[in-house]
């Protein structure tokens, strides 16, 4: 069953996410759900084979992380000129074929935004003014491949990971 979107109610609201009640089906407690940005997450390869990570330190985990590059959906852009945005701000780099490879959800049960991954081949330094890159997010050639990289302990990242099985999937990553 469908339940009408008019239905929920924010509850609270701050510059980057809202907290909606939905009401239960049951007419018991409410369900709360997050509503968000869509958000792109990129899966870049260098013509050597080396994949665009980036390390940064995450408040939420209290920790520095291994991640792909990644960021949110402005208004009026598309997922495609988001993936190509920060693809950019946070490596350098850009590409000439940026490949969608998929939409998900980053939780059925809790948020209503969209996460759309992307795959960009034959990453290289992008040239001119507007390579400056985001402070407090360095780059990361990677080149032990995708079973390495699960491996390591400061990538675990479900919106990571999920991209990276989509790229080997339907990419063509090799492992």
């Amino acid at each position: 069953m469908n339940e009408p979107l008019q239905e929920r109610k924010t509850v609270f609201a701050t510059p980057w996410f809202q907290v909606l009640a939905a009401p239960a089906p049951d007419g018991g407690q409410p369900h709360y759900v997050i509503q968000g940005a869509d958000f792109v997450v990129i899966v870049a390869v260098t013509e050597r084979g080396q994949m665009l990570l980036v390390r940064q330190f995450r408040v939420a985990a209290a920790a520095l992380t291994l991640e792909l590059p990644a960021g949110h959906v402005e208004l009026g852009e598309t997922p495609e000129q988001a993936a190509r945005r920060e693809l950019l701000e946070e490596t350098g780099y850009e590409a000439d074929t940026v490949k969608l490879l998929g939409g998900l959800s980053p939780s059925v049960a809790r948020f209503t935004n969209r996460m759309w991954c992307f795959l960009a081949t034959k990453a290289r330094p992008a040239t001119g003014a507007e390579t400056r890159r985001e402070a407090g997010v360095d780059l990361i050639l990677y080149e032990r491949g995708v079973r390495a990289l699960i491996e390591e302990k400061e990538f675990y990242s479900a919106p990571s990971c999920a991209a990276l099985m989509l790229a080997t999937l339907r990419g063509g990553l090799k492992t």
